[in-house]
């Protein structure tokens, strides 16, 4: 008969307790790299606090009111060239259809799942309540398009539509 052979070491509590301590220490660095990369790029938040954005809420409600009240009619055109960029072209209208000079329109074209990708498109009137801009480096896919038109440095339209550019 021969004699069972053992191993040149044997398995220590010294050695279980190294190899559990290992394991945990990897676990535990992974999970911090990843909770300090889920906290530094926030890409999807719509809104950097919600208490802040909370207090302003009964002033968008009768922000709302006053924009429906004055029945505008505003029509958004958006072109995506295959180069990236894309143009977007605003139309405002009153509630009689004439047109809306004199105010100031501006356009962003925002991501909905990274606001790191979001594109400010600035709109000059280029006459008869029609007013353009372009963006830049805008790729194709989903994006919410928001129009805001200010009147001497108050917002007096809002709109935020969803789309697909191709």
């Amino acid at each position: 008969m021969s004699k069972p052979m053992s191993s040149a070491r044997p398995l220590s509590g010294g050695v279980v307790l190294a190899a559990l301590l290992a394991f945990f220490a990897v676990v535990v660095g992974v999970n911090v790299t990843m909770m300090t990369l889920a906290i530094k790029t926030l890409p999807g938040t719509e809104v950097d606090s919600s208490y802040t954005a909370s207090i302003g809420y009964s002033h968008e409600i009768a922000a709302a009111r006053d924009q429906a009240q004055r029945d505008w009619r505003v029509d958004a055109r958006v072109e995506r060239q295959p180069d990236g960029t894309a143009s977007l072209r605003v139309e405002a209208r009153d509630r009689n259809g004439a047109p809306l000079a004199g105010l100031t329109f501006s356009g962003r074209l925002e991501r909905p799942a990274d606001k790191r990708a979001d594109k400010d498109v600035m709109l000059a009137e280029i006459g008869d309540g029609v007013y353009r801009g372009n963006a830049a480096g805008v790729s194709p896919g989903q994006w919410d398009l928001v129009i805001e038109g200010d009147s001497t440095g108050n917002r007096v339209f809002l709109s935020k539509n969803r789309l697909v550019l191709n």
